[in-house]
């Protein structure tokens, strides 16, 4: 262990008080409440993987499909609550490469940061193209207008301040949990009462009389993996927030907890109701499940409806791309891991350059999209995919060492202490083995395994380089 990881943990508490105060000591205003820190975690648990990828996950899949989301749900409730005991322990801005330079060492810090910036910028790619095609469904115009036009206001809106971002992320929460929930209610009458065209063929035994609960066998169910946890990105959003919340000694443990209702709700309950009012043979891929519960219950109104929750769905991802994005960049520049222009703030406390920087970039992905469709979007999502869930191993990581060192005594306890660790981290470690197996069984996820290696080769290099040119700088200290 290093001095700095000493000085630290010896910081730790000290840390964790400036949560009443105004600003950190990072120049960030703690100006996020608990309102709007509890929708941009449960905003982070429904993305567009629900509304649009579970369509082609139920075809593979058949009713298993709801094994798959509550396995997954559990194992992204271990990593919450690993990630809670560590933002107990050190709440902070930039929190994975944080604690992955701290309890790793600094290359893990500098590939972790990178790594999860380069994760948002390329779900922002995916995002802001993915509802430029939306706004087709209303409006002819331009799918480069569309796109050019949300990537301004959302950059605006990061710059404006952390505030405003946080009411836009609620608004556009609510948005998804209105949806959700509605359309478990209606599903709820339908089954109950026998209201709609699909009244009469509703019925909770759809989930196992149509070839069985395993239609396609355990294997159907296992390769259906890697677009369940696509779903479950950006959950731990809220680890990033922690370094601006009024109060996270308070609200970050209330947030975390609510994940397993969260994951049996919106999830869970959804594809129950869904699944027993249509059959899940009538599902095809490319067609959002709530549109095909739509047109069978004879809801014409229904792909209107659907588009504009999608829609903002990804307006939403976009949104948090651009605030995480700037605020792992500067992380990394505090710490000499990036360029020093990096650390810049507007008067409001947001991290001018980094954001710029990371919404350029999302600009340049939409042309890129424009011009090679198809395919592109499909290996952009499995990159996303791969890039996204190294912070969760991260995190676990991170977790286990910490909680050696807090027994020992090295390291002050964490008040909010995962439960069952480490062996629930030690699982979930595994879980994430067998997804990225599953990937690069199924063709169309195996690219994305391919392009890890060059990545990992280019934060190397990159890594060698500046070590070499700050041997003084002790963010490339070794353990």
């Amino acid at each position: 262990m290093t001095s700095a990881q000493v000085d630290k943990g010896q910081g730790g508490r000290q840390a964790a008080q400036v949560a009443d105060a105004g600003t950190t000591g990072e120049g960030y205003q703690r100006t996020l409440g608990a309102r709007q820190i509890q929708m941009i975690a449960i905003g982070g648990a429904i993305g567009t993987g629900l509304f649009l990828g579970a369509g082609k996950a139920i075809a593979k899949a058949g009713p298993s499909l709801i094994l798959a989301y509550a396995v997954a749900g559990l194992v992204i409730f271990f990593i919450m609550r690993a990630l809670g005991e560590l933002l107990m322990y050190r709440p902070v801005s930039g929190s994975f490469s944080e604690y992955a330079r701290e309890f790793v060492g600094p290359f893990a810090g500098f590939v972790t940061g990178w790594t999860y910036w380069l994760f948002w910028v390329v779900t922002g790619i995916t995002e802001v193209t993915a509802a430029a095609q939306y706004m087709t469904f209303w409006f002819d115009i331009p799918q480069w207008v569309s796109a050019l036009i949300f990537t301004i206001i959302l950059y605006g809106v990061n710059l404006i301040s952390v505030k405003l971002f946080g009411e836009l992320e609620f608004w556009f929460s609510m948005v998804k949990v209105t949806a959700i929930v509605g359309m478990i209610l209606i599903c709820a009458g339908i089954l109950t009462l026998g209201f709609s065209d699909a009244g009469d063929t509703a019925s909770v035994t759809h989930l196992w009389s149509d070839g069985g609960f395993f239609p396609h066998g355990i294997k159907g169910t296992l390769m259906t993996l890697q677009i369940v946890m696509f779903a479950f990105l950006a959950v731990e959003l809220v680890g990033v927030t922690a370094g601006e919340s009024k109060d996270p000694k308070t609200v970050l443990p209330k947030s975390i907890n609510t994940v397993p209702w969260r994951i049996a709700v919106f999830y869970v309950g959804a594809l129950v109701m869904i699944l027993s009012v249509v059959p899940w043979t009538e599902f095809q891929p490319g067609i959002p499940p709530f549109v095909a519960a739509f047109e069978k219950m004879g809801l014409g109104v229904g792909a209107g409806i659907v588009n504009f929750v999608v829609l903002t769905a990804a307006l939403s991802s976009c949104n948090s791309g651009m605030y995480s994005t700037g605020r792992m960049l500067r992380d990394l520049a505090l710490n000499g891991q990036g360029p020093k222009f990096f650390t810049r703030l507007t008067r409001s406390g947001t991290p001018l350059i980094g954001t710029t920087f990371s919404a350029a970039l999302m600009l340049v992905g939409v042309w890129i999209n424009y011009q090679w469709p198809g395919d592109a979007f499909t290996y952009v999502v499995s990159f996303a995919t791969i890039s996204g869930m190294w912070a969760w191993i991260m995190i676990l990581i991170c977790q286990i060492r910490y909680r050696r060192l807090a027994d020992r005594g090295v390291l002050p306890q964490s008040d909010f202490r995962a439960p069952g660790a480490p062996y629930t981290s030690v699982f979930a470690l595994g879980f994430i083995a067998v997804v990225v197996v599953m990937m690069g069984i199924d063709k169309d996820t195996r690219i994305s395994l391919y392009c890890a290696p060059f990545w990992a080769a280019l934060l190397g290099i990159s890594y060698v380089v500046l070590r070499a040119r700050n041997p003084e700088n002790r963010a490339f200290a070794k353990n």
